[in-house]
C-alpha cells in the first residue's frame, strides 16, 4: 500500500512539472509524503491555486518549502488557518502573499499557535486592527514559541523601559521582524553599543527604539560601528553623534559611500556649510540628494536667500514655494516631475508640454 501511495504522489508531483531530484528532496523532508494520497495533495493544491489565489507559478516553490501542507485535510487545517488569516487583513492578496512568504504558516493549527498568539500581541497592547498587519507581515511569528522565544524578547525591551502605555505594542507593530532576533546575539549587544560607544542614554535608548525599532537588528561590527567611525573621521563630536542618532536613527545604518559621503560632501564643498548645521538637523540625511537638496539649494543662491537646512528642507514643495516666494509648482510631463520656477525665469515648453501649450509664465 505505501509503494502504491508512494509511486501515486511521484506522478503527482511530475505532472507539476517536479523532477526527479526535487521530489526526492521533499521526501526526505517530509516522511509523510511517502503515505500522501494523490487525490489529497490534488484537492490541496487546487484549493490554493483556485481559492486562496495563489499564482499557479509559485506553488511549486511553496510546496518545496513546505510539502507537509499536501498532506493536511482541507476542513482540519488549511481551510481554517486561511479562513482566520483573511479575517485579518483587509485584501484576500494578503493571505496568498503571507503564504508564500511563510509556507509553513498552513500547516500550524488555528486553536493552538494564532489564537494564542494574538491574544498574546493584545496583550501587549497591539491595537486588534494592527493584529492582521503583523501577522501577514510575517508570518514566520507563528512559528515562535510565546514562552521561549517572545516572552524573552518583550523582557527584554521591557528593561528598555518600554513598559508603559503600551509602547511594547507600539514597538512591535513598526517592525515585527524584530521578534525573530536573539536577545542575546543581537539586541543586547547593539543596545550595548548605542550605550557605551554611541553615547546615548537611556531616554535616548528609548526614543531609538519607539522610533526606528529596525536599529536594534542591524550587525554592530559590520554596519552601526563603520558608520559611527565614519562619522568621527568627519570630525562629530560624542554629543554630536549621540544626538543625530538620537534624532535620525538611519544614519547608523545608512551606505557611507552612496549616502553619507555624498551628502557630506555636497553640503561642505558645494554649499560651504559647517558640519554643525547638519549635527543639529540629521534629517538632512532623508532628503534626497539630486532631486531636493540640491535642487533647493540652486534656487535659494540664485536668489540670494539665506536659510537653515531646517528652513529649506522640512516641508513640502508647495510651502517651500510659499515660503521663499517662488513661483507655481509646474507640471512639465506625463511621469508627474516638477519644473521649479523662480520670479524671474521664464518656462520653456519641454515637448511634452509644447503639444499642449508654449508661453511664458510669470510671476
Amino acid at each position: 500500500m505505501e509503494v502504491t501511495n508512494t509511486s501515486s504522489i511521484m506522478w503527482f508531483f511530475r505532472d507539476k512539472g517536479f523532477d526527479d531530484p526535487s521530489i526526492d528532496k521533499m521526501l526526505r523532508k517530509c516522511k509523510q509524503l511517502e503515505k500522501a494520497q494523490s487525490d489529497v495533495a490534488s484537492e490541496n493544491w487546487d484549493y490554493l491555486s483556485n481559492i486562496v489565489g495563489i499564482q499557479e507559478r509559485k506553488l511549486p516553490y511553496i510546496v518545496s518549502r513546505c510539502p507537509k501542507i499536501l498532506t493536511l485535510r482541507l476542513d482540519e487545517r488549511l481551510i481554517p488557518m486561511v479562513e482566520c488569516l483573511s479575517s485579518l487583513g483587509r485584501n484576500p492578496r494578503e493571505v496568498a502573499s503571507a503564504i508564500t512568504k511563510f509556507p509553513p504558516i498552513l500547516s500550524h493549527s488555528v486553536e493552538e499557535k494564532l489564537c494564542p498568539l494574538l491574544a498574546f500581541f493584545q496583550a501587549l497592547g497591539v491595537p486588534e486592527t494592527q493584529l492582521g498587519k503583523m501577522i501577514l507581515f510575517n508570518p514566520r511569528l507563528i512559528s515562535y514559541s510565546i514562552d521561549t522565544k517572545l516572552t524573552v524578547i518583550v523582557s527584554f525591551l521591557a528593561s528598555l523601559g518600554l513598559d508603559q502605555d503600551g509602547m511594547i505594542g507600539k514597538v512591535l507593530v513598526k517592525n515585527p521582524f524584530l521578534m525573530g532576533y536573539s536577545v542575546d546575539k543581537r539586541l543586547r549587544p547593539t543596545t550595548e553599543f548605542l550605550k557605551s560607544s554611541v553615547g546615548l542614554s537611556e531616554d535616548g535608548i528609548k526614543s531609538v527604539v519607539m522610533n526606528f525599532p529596525q536599529l536594534l537588528c542591524r550587525d554592530v561590527n559590520k554596519i552601526l560601528k563603520p558608520n559611527y567611525d565614519y562619522l568621527k573621521e568627519c570630525g562629530f563630536g560624542d554629543s554630536q553623534i549621540a544626538t543625530m542618532v538620537t534624532g535620525y536613527p538611519q544614519i547608523l545604518i545608512k551606505s557611507v559611500k552612496n549616502s553619507l559621503q555624498p551628502r557630506i560632501r555636497f553640503l561642505v564643498q558645494v554649499m560651504g556649510r559647517g558640519m554643525d548645521e547638519v549635527a543639529s538637523y540629521p534629517e538632512f540625511f532623508h532628503h534626497g540628494l539630486k532631486k531636493k537638496v540640491e535642487s533647493r539649494f540652486k534656487l535659494v543662491k540664485k536668489n540670494n536667500i539665506d536659510c537653515s537646512l531646517r528652513e529649506m528642507l522640512d516641508c513640502n514643495t508647495k510651502k517651500f514655494h510659499e515660503k521663499f516666494g517662488f513661483s507655481e509648482v509646474f507640471n512639465c510631463n506625463q511621469n508627474g516631475m516638477y519644473m521649479l520656477l523662480d520670479k524671474s525665469v521664464s518656462l520653456l515648453a519641454c515637448d511634452y508640454c509644447s503639444n499642449r501649450q508654449a508661453k511664458e509664465v510669470s510671476a
